[in-house]
């Protein structure tokens, strides 16, 4: 395998994988999380007609500052008439305003006298009017393609009379944990055991992120089922996730069965704390990444590598995590070489250090909402320097 890369390699690497990406059609009230595979063209003028911005009148404007009101149009009334100069009509927000208006008054700065108002001061030709296609015009392009559906864009979408749009199909996706000491929740802890919990968390971290085809695998410290297992995936799934098993030990199998089932390796092992023993390698459609078993370092890799992948699998080659940069609370020492991800709590001009950095421990995880960036190059870091802090998505 490849030898160590740098953390900043690693990520470029990320970026530019290639897939075979699927396009799908998918309701709208479906789509959210999904990336947009083809542009989005509107159908309709929006608003489709002159439509008034407030509670008001709507006025054909005269040299006078009292008009008679000749009737009403709520939101959604057809009614469309004919307005004489001088002459009004109690308007609503929302509602279509006639051709022969020219300008809408707020109520509130009129008299209501009898059938007539009287204003305070005339308005300008086309106030609180929202003219037809201020938005968007019938015929544009409202949305490109690579656009992530959120709840705006699929509340924009709705308005414009959606009802399904194309997008990249989402990931299939398994998730293996390995070791002889991991046993499911509920069983009774032996001597030498503990439960297994990085598939869970993964599994999660995925779901959090709108993705669903999701399952998972335990498997025994077993060569040859490891290989059989990994075979039987890699032809049915975009993604393998590993957790655990490899490293260089007597009975680190993960390697050895990739090597075996000839993937292709694009890295193995990368200069950072903590997972410096991570993998990613690709073979036949399916991407492979394999973490580190110790659960921080499974997490802390999870949001560094694979969370850009599965973005750049639908379409959004450059996502990275959100950079800040922001004020270290105290002074930082970093021992060793390696560049470090260092749990993190961030406030709104300065960023705490969380202790319990070890890859083993996950509750400062808990706490933590960012990750402090420590390149290679620096070892120290005083109080009040500025530092890179990559956000955790929630």
């Amino acid at each position: 395998m490849n030898s160590m890369i740098a953390v900043e390699t690693a990520k470029k690497i990320v970026q530019s994988l290639d897939f075979k990406r699927k396009k799908i059609i998918v309701a709208l009230d479906e789509a959210l999380g999904c990336c947009l595979s083809s542009p989005i063209v509107s159908n309709i003028d929006m608003p489709p007609f002159r439509q008034s911005a407030m509670d008001g009148y709507a006025l054909c404007l005269h040299n006078d500052k009292h008009y008679t009101v000749v009737g009403e149009i709520q939101a959604g009334d057809a009614f469309h008439p004919i307005l004489k100069a001088g002459e009004a009509l109690r308007i609503f927000t929302g509602a279509a305003v006639p051709d022969t208006a020219n300008a809408v008054v707020m109520q509130e700065k009129t008299t209501l006298e009898g059938q007539q108002i009287c204003l305070e001061q005339q308005p300008l030709e086309g106030a609180n009017i929202r003219p037809v296609a201020e938005q968007n015009a019938c015929g544009s392009t409202v949305m490109q393609a690579g656009q992530i559906l959120n709840p705006a864009t699929i509340g924009f979408l709705a308005g414009l009379g959606v009802q399904e749009v194309e997008v990249f199909k989402p990931p299939k996706v398994a998730i293996v944990a390995t070791g002889n000491e991991l046993i499911s929740a509920g069983q009774a802890l032996q001597r030498g055991q503990i439960y297994e919990s990085n598939s869970l968390m993964l599994k999660m971290a995925l779901q959090q992120q709108g993705y669903k085809d999701i399952q998972t695998y335990h498997l025994k410290d077993n060569f040859d089922q490891t290989k059989k297992t990994f075979r039987k995936i890699i032809a049915t799934n975009d993604f393998l996730i590993v957790s655990g098993g490899i490293s260089v030990g007597d009975y680190d199998f993960v390697g050895k069965a990739l090597i075996e089932l000839k993937t292709k390796t694009l890295f193995y092992k990368v200069r950072q704390k903590p997972g410096k023993p991570m993998y990613l390698g690709q073979k036949d459609d399916c991407t492979i990444f394999a973490l580190p078993g110790n659960p921080a370092a499974s997490l802390s890799c999870f949001y560094q590598y694979v969370l850009p992948a599965f973005k750049n699998f639908e379409g959004h080659r450059h996502f990275t995590l959100p950079c800040l940069r922001l004020a270290l609370a105290s002074d930082y020492h970093k021992k060793g070489t390696r560049a470090q991800f260092l749990k993190a709590c961030a406030k709104q001009h300065e960023v705490m250090i969380l202790g319990k950095q070890s890859s083993a421990m996950l509750d400062s995880f808990v706490q933590a909402n960012a990750f402090v960036y420590i390149p290679e190059s620096q070892k120290f870091s005083p109080a009040a320097s500025l530092v890179d802090v990559f956000m955790i998505p929630f």
